[in-house]
């Protein structure tokens, strides 16, 4: 029987082709002009003024959560409102740049902040910034959230959503202080490991070039020459003004970028195809609970909430037919030893997080998917509710 992957290999003959005759005639392979190549067709392609290239996803959240901190002045100790149910490298750059998660209870429709919860929160923190998460490929109600907290600083991690618009059918990632993108080898679109932040902020984008390349002020594209001529005793080829990382990324990931980027948008069609036949085929199921239908998706993945108690026999019978699943990203994210220390603020006696993490899966979506895989689903699916 064949084997259902998370996600087959979407780098292809031609991708290869060209990352090897590029290694072939490029005496340059370190961050150079095919990183700003494909940063300017990424933002074109998004719709924003600014990106940048960097190792992963995650060091995208790391480089837009500490310059967020340092542009608008949040001082430690900060709140930020982040969902229980996220990837873990949302929330832990809030704590290594000393501001303080608040979580909230998710919603059982798109996965993301349960907007009666976030209002009873608004009531007991004085929340600075929130750190949406657009799961799975579907969109966060961002607009309900700025409406319960209109001074609050909105970063949206769009890492595996790529596309994915709202209600009025524009790109997420596009409207706030800036947006993450991963391309890890299992999402829309891959340069193997790599990520993108992007912003419409000139400012932030000066700021986190600086802090992406070892706070060294000749990244600034701003202020270089204010910097160098501020501080003469050092020489400006190594002058240090913010902390730093290294999150660069290199030229021949950023060629696959390039190569991959053309065929992401007939991807998302794809995927948005196959979560529709999908959608219909669970809504006529009773046993499970119904994410939300959205136009704008950008499937990363069909998830599968049980109104069972157990979800064991149903992960056996995927097993049994070579269909590979995961938990739905952290399941309740409070659960796992890193985050122990923290609690859900939340008036439930139980919570929505706690039925995703204990009844819920997802089983991958791609453009590689078929209808006939999906229609062996949704036998298991009917077997599982016989138990």
């Amino acid at each position: 029987m064949a084997e259902w992957k998370l996600m087959e290999d979407a780098i292809t003959l031609r991708d290869r082709m060209k990352m090897a005759w590029f290694l072939l005639t490029s005496n340059r392979l370190t961050n150079g002009t095919k990183v700003r190549e494909f940063e300017k067709q990424w933002s074109e392609w998004l719709g924003v003024d600014y990106s940048l290239y960097v190792s992963s996803g995650s060091t995208a959240n790391s480089l837009l959560v500490a310059a967020v901190k340092e542009l608008y002045n949040l001082q430690d100790g900060d709140k930020v409102l982040v969902p229980a149910t996220t990837w873990m490298t949302n929330v832990a750059p809030i704590i290594q740049n000393n501001l303080e998660p608040i979580f909230c209870d998710i919603n059982l429709k798109n996965f993301s902040f349960d907007l009666e919860e976030a209002e009873y929160i608004a009531t007991q923190h004085d929340i600075k910034a929130v750190f949406v998460t657009h799961l799975i490929g579907l969109s966060s109600d961002v607009e309900g959230i700025q409406n319960i907290f209109p001074n609050a600083i909105i970063m949206e991690d769009v890492c595996e959503s790529h596309g994915v618009t709202s209600s009025s059918g524009v790109k997420r990632g596009t409207q706030h202080a800036g947006g993450t993108f991963s391309f890890y080898f299992g999402h829309h679109m891959t340069t193997i490991e790599g990520g993108m932040v992007c912003t419409n902020n000139s400012e932030l984008y000066d700021l986190m070039r600086l802090k992406r390349s070892h706070g060294m002020a000749r990244e600034s594209e701003l202020y270089f020459p204010q910097y160098a001529s501020q501080n003469p005793d050092i020489d400006p080829s190594f002058l240090f003004v913010t902390d730093g990382y290294n999150f660069r990324n290199h030229e021949v990931c950023a060629v696959l970028g390039l190569s991959q980027l053309k065929r992401l948008t007939k991807n998302i069609e794809i995927r948005r195809e196959n979560f529709d036949y999908y959608y219909q085929r669970l809504s006529e199921m009773d046993k499970f609970y119904i994410p939300q239908y959205q136009f704008g998706n950008s499937s990363f993945s069909f998830p599968i909430i049980s109104r069972y108690s157990s979800i064991e026999p149903l992960k056996k019978m995927l097993k049994d037919n070579n269909i590979e699943y995961r938990p739905i990203i952290s399941g309740n994210l409070l659960r796992h030893p890193a985050f122990k220390k923290y609690e859900l603020c939340t008036r439930r006696a139980l919570s929505n997080v706690e039925i995703l993490h204990k009844q819920g899966l997802y089983v991958g979506n791609s453009q590689f998917v078929t209808n006939k895989q999906i229609d062996l689903l949704f036998n298991i699916l009917e077997e599982y509710v016989k138990f």
